[in-house]
């Protein structure tokens, strides 16, 4: 990227975030609007607030969560599929198992493409890609006519080891193009060019589904901004922490599923690199999610399948868990009548009750409203007037009463199981994985994260716990330290002791020519832009399923063996379950290439020291309510914009920017730091 000013726009289910960064003038300007109505309209409306002049920008990355929100509403387009003869059931056979073998009521999810949508033609390949029948063209076209018929919106082809060789479905491609040229048409060799085939099927099937969506809502945007004589790149989020260009996510929308989560982990791993600490957790606390990642040793987890709605997807992302908390997380009682809070949100339409937009359920906004978190006259920044009555009433109605609990006491529970809720995913990254949160410091973003970093902090004692300048917006802000990537990936099963570096040399090699390739495209300024190509292998002990990626160093292709290679896979293997089979036999299952064109990004500003007291930066005082305990504390209010590096908070305090506030309640002290990170720790 260049040294011209960057402009990022994260869209949420809540929120639509806006970051302009300005490497000339240090500056850094911010927006943040609700994401109801037209998302385009949105978009543009949140430049024009920021007073962006777009014929300044070069580059524009966006992050979206249009593509996932299509998977678990189940939105998307009417699909139709061809595959092999004989595999006309792969996609609702799955594996044949039952991932919850302690659930007796368990189903699994149905096919997006009910079976007569499905249809299996002749041909045939081997795992080698030798042709042992060729595709018949009269059944496909029958095939594909039948679909036409059927008013399909796309349609996805995969055939039997496609990933060896893509021929059959090349042509199964075309021919679609030309009987049904107002349909989208995907391959599975244009999306995952690797065995398994259900997995393979499921996320060809899931790109199709948001393909329609998504790359109209692309080609909108695209539009828009050739009217307004946008003269740089549009770049697009992928779940992989990289971006890619917008032609490339209309065509592969799967890519970009967890593109905002992904922003704020890329975002945190950079403000880990400016502040010297490499174990982290970072925790986007939203309207609708909250999306942990863990941090461990300076390195991003990354993993090469993932499930969305209990449908499996084969790609490079980022180990993102995420959980319905967030500010617009609904408070309702379950069958047996107790409390719950979550996984449905009130999202931006109609919203919490407070907000006064016809929302009429509890949320966790309208009780951290009650409590005193929130000052119902300056939420965001002024903008909305938060209906205090209105919260009143919701939780009343629907918690309070019911369980017989005063106001304070049914907010303070829903506040409390928020709270849970965060702390037991930030557990599923750390203690269920074999790390000790007491060695890690808490990220804590996104438009509630400083309301709930203390709380988080306290639970898992962790050593600490930080929340960046303008976290309502800082996935936004890591949206920009991103680079544009490609992953590509080959099966290679493979026994180790059976591979040769030189083998292993030339299959990398033809996934580089093609990198270089994929780099060139890209058209970006070469003076400011560098390639980095990284190896990394799928292996796995004979006999297992599943596998570990190790990252391939180029020793491991020009020694003599690839002993070091199996060194370094006991010795990971040994870190992940606590033992390694060093003796058994070891085997390849596939390699992969991660290209990245890395070039310019914004730096974190450094904030002035403190010369007056921290006292000349108070603004008031609150009645506020932490934790279960109902005691009411009046803390004084900072107003964070007048904070400087060195000052010293000792809770109980808030801080408030104009879109986030930030709870420090009598146990902790909060120290600013030299980029205007709020640092919460214990007194000690």
């Amino acid at each position: 990227m260049s040294s011209n000013p960057y402009l990022a726009v994260d869209v949420g289910g809540t929120f639509i975030d806006f970051v302009h960064f300005d490497p000339a003038q240090r500056d850094l300007l911010v927006e943040k609007i609700p994401s109801s109505g037209s998302l385009e309209a949105r978009f543009f409306e949140g430049i024009d607030l920021l007073g962006t002049d777009l014929s300044d920008i070069r580059v524009i990355v966006h992050g979206s969560t249009l593509v996932i929100n299509t998977i678990v509403q189940e939105s998307g387009a009417r699909v139709g599929l061809i595959t092999t003869k004989g595999f006309r059931d792969v996609l609702e056979l799955g594996r044949g198992n039952r991932p919850e073998v302690y659930n007796l009521f368990y189903k699994p999810v149905p096919p997006l493409v009910p079976r007569y949508l499905r249809f299996g033609v002749t041909e045939r390949l081997d795992h080698t890609g030798e042709i042992l029948k060729p595709l018949d063209e009269n059944g496909l076209r029958e095939s594909l006519l039948a679909l036409l018929n059927q008013g399909v919106e796309a349609i996805a082809i995969c055939f039997l080891h496609a990933y060896a060789n893509p021929i059959h479905e090349r042509r199964a491609a075309e021919l679609a193009s030309e009987l049904c040229p107002e349909v989208q048409i995907c391959t599975s060799s244009e999306i995952v060019r690797e065995f398994r085939e259900f997995e393979r099927t499921s996320t060809t099937v899931l790109n199709a589904y948001t393909q329609p969506r998504m790359g109209n809502y692309l080609r909108r945007l695209e539009r828009g901004l050739t009217e307004r004589r946008y003269p740089g790149a549009f770049a697009v989020m992928q779940s992989s922490g990289g971006v890619t260009s917008s032609a490339t996510a209309r065509q592969v929308p799967i890519r970009t599923l967890q593109s905002g989560p992904a922003g704020g982990a890329i975002g945190t791993r950079r403000l880990g690199e400016a502040l010297g600490l490499k174990n982290l957790v970072a925790a986007d606390v939203g309207g609708t999610t909250f999306d942990v990642t863990l941090i461990a040793d300076g390195s991003l987890p990354e993993r090469s399948q993932a499930c969305f709605n209990g449908r499996p997807v084969q790609q490079a992302t980022i180990d993102i868990i995420s959980v319905g908390a967030g500010g617009g997380s609904i408070a309702h009682l379950d069958a047996e009548g107790g409390l719950q809070v979550g996984p449905q949100s009130a999202q931006a339409e109609p919203g919490p009750a407070c907000f006064g937009l016809g929302g009429v359920e509890a949320t966790v906004t309208d009780a951290q409203l009650l409590l005193g978190h929130l000052d119902a006259m300056s939420y965001l920044g002024e903008r909305m007037r938060l209906d205090v009555d209105a919260a009143e009433h919701s939780i009343r109605d629907r918690v309070a009463t019911p369980l017989g609990l005063s106001l304070k006491e049914a907010a303070a529970g829903i506040v409390h199981l928020a709270n849970m809720n965060m702390a037991h995913a930030i557990r599923q990254v750390t203690v269920e994985r074999g790390h000790d949160p007491r060695e890690f410091n808490l990220v804590s973003y996104g438009g509630g994260g400083g309301l709930f970093a203390w709380a988080l902090l306290e639970e898992l004692d962790l050593r600490g716990a930080i929340v960046p300048p303008h976290p309502a917006t800082f996935s936004a802000w890591g949206l920009l330290q991103t680079d544009y990537r490609e992953d590509l990936s080959r099966t290679f099963v493979k026994a180790h002791a059976a591979t040769t570096p030189a083998e292993l040399g030339e299959r990398f090699g033809e996934l580089e020519r093609e990198a270089r390739t994929w780099s060139t495209d890209q058209r970006l300024d070469n003076e400011n832009v560098s390639l980095i190509l990284t190896r990394y292998a799928e292996l796995r002990y004979q006999g297992q399923e599943h596998t570990l990626r190790i990252p391939v160093q180029t020793s491991d292709l020009s020694g003599p063996a690839l002993d070091d290679l199996r060194s370094r896979f006991d010795a990971h293997y040994d870190r992940a379950y606590a033992h390694a089979l060093s003796d058994h036999a070891l085997e390849f299952v596939a390699l992969r290439l991660t290209a990245s064109l890395t070039g310019v990004k914004p730096t974190l500003a450094r904030l002035d020291s403190a010369s007056d007291p921290v006292e000349e930066a108070a603004k008031g005082r609150r009645q506020v309510s932490f934790g279960t305990s109902h005691e009411v504390v009046e803390c004084p209010v900072f107003e964070r914009g007048r904070l400087r590096a060195g000052h010293l908070l000792s809770g109980p305090a808030i801080v408030e920017e104009w879109n986030s506030t930030v709870l420090v309640p009598p146990s902790l002290r909060v120290e600013v730091d030299a980029f205007g990170n709020l640092l919460l720790t214990v007194k000690r």
